[in-house]
């Protein structure tokens, strides 16, 4: 069986589409990975096959119709027997060319996609979104998601079957090494992932003036990297603060070890948001980093079973600092780390994606 899976990113640090692209190039299925590719991409090595267009217009909805259209297009006489959509931005291309070539679609639903921070405030481009959702998801035969609330949502407004996979990591032991910028003895605070509008990250850095002994580690890129490098400097918090722009995700782990607690706090900007179960939690849980995040209901359902961080809902950033301190006193929960770690791979996820794909 010949499965074309489509993203809208440029596919180096997607790590849930790589994992399910893996699984599925192993249990014997041809894998075809599809995204876009910008100037500043990374070269791509994987054991399925990749490819990545490159767009006159990469933001805005030039961007979303070029890239359907395209996609479209590619898929009318691409030769495979499934179409995997990933996210409602790559759904409409696949749902007509499954339609007119009468292929099998499955969909990931990464996120409450018309609900994302982005959308705040757009009302016609967020009414734009849930048409298209409110149009082909009660068509959807095959879907899942990545947590058990935007399943709930879903499932009760298009009386669907979304499916749960959890984005976990693979069950690998991250390995410890030096982090990338010398540390010189203070603690590592780390967050990693997009820095985008409402992850928090500006919480930490006003915090980071009462924090004598730590240093704080910003690991990836977005929309907000560039304003939040310029309000660093202002605030002369440069030795403070460090980022490292976009990691590959090969070497993510490496920077995930190094952290003596993981960063994984969200404004409440809607139900996006506030029923994520963002990836990251499950990185630190594979290293052993204890958490500090937010007490939003699918994050407590992880942190608060298996004791293995704290859970705040307010931040100012004295008190933000003081919960910080308390944390990097207190010994790790080593029995609930063991548990999580033994519990939360993804090879206990894939098998659900397997099922999936066996039924098709």
């Amino acid at each position: 069986m010949k499965i074309t899976v489509s993203v809208t990113n440029d596919l180096a640090t997607d790590q849930r589409v790589h994992k399910v692209c893996t699984t599925l190039s192993e249990k014997d299925y041809t894998v075809k990975l599809i995204g876009r590719k910008f100037r500043n991409s990374r070269p791509l090595k994987r054991k399925y096959e990749t490819y990545r267009m490159r767009l006159l217009f990469n933001r805005s909805f030039l961007f979303y119709a070029e890239y359907n259209i395209r996609l479209f297009f590619y898929l009318l006489v691409d030769d495979a027997d499934i179409f995997l959509s990933n996210d409602t931005d790559s759904l409409p291309a696949n749902y007509l060319a499954s339609k007119i070539r009468r292929k099998k679609l499955v969909f990931d639903a990464h996120e409450l996609f018309p609900e994302v921070p982005e959308l705040t405030g757009r009302k016609f481009v967020k009414n734009c979104w849930t048409k298209i959702e409110d149009r082909i998801f009660p068509e959807l035969k095959h879907s899942y998601t990545v947590c058990q609330s935007i399943a709930d949502i879903y499932n009760e407004k298009y009386n669907m079957d979304m499916q749960v996979i959890r984005n976990i990591p693979f069950a690998q032991t991250a390995q410890q090494t030096q982090p990338p910028i010398e540390a010189k003895g203070k603690k590592i605070l780390l967050y990693q992932g997009a820095v985008n509008v409402g992850r928090g990250i500006e919480w930490v850095i006003e915090a980071m003036p009462y924090l004598d002994d730590f240093v704080f580690y910003v690991v990836g890129d977005g929309d907000k990297l560039t304003q939040l490098q310029e309000w660093v400097n202002r605030k002369q918090l440069n030795d403070k603060v460090i980022f490292t722009g976009r990691i590959p995700m090969e070497e993510l782990p490496a920077y995930t070890a190094c952290a003596d607690i993981g960063i994984n706090l969200l404004e409440n900007r809607g139900l996006n948001y506030y029923y994520s179960l963002p990836n990251r939690i499950f990185d630190f849980i594979r290293a052993g980093v204890p958490v500090l995040a937010s007490d939003f209901p699918e994050i407590r359902k992880i942190v608060a079973h298996y004791q293995i961080g704290t859970l705040i809902d307010h931040y100012e950033p004295e008190f933000l600092a003081e919960i910080l301190r308390e944390m990097a006193k207190k010994e790790k929960n080593a029995k609930g780390f063991a548990r999580a770690q033994k519990e939360l791979t993804w090879e206990n996820e894939a098998g659900k994606l397997l099922e999936i794909m066996n039924i098709l």
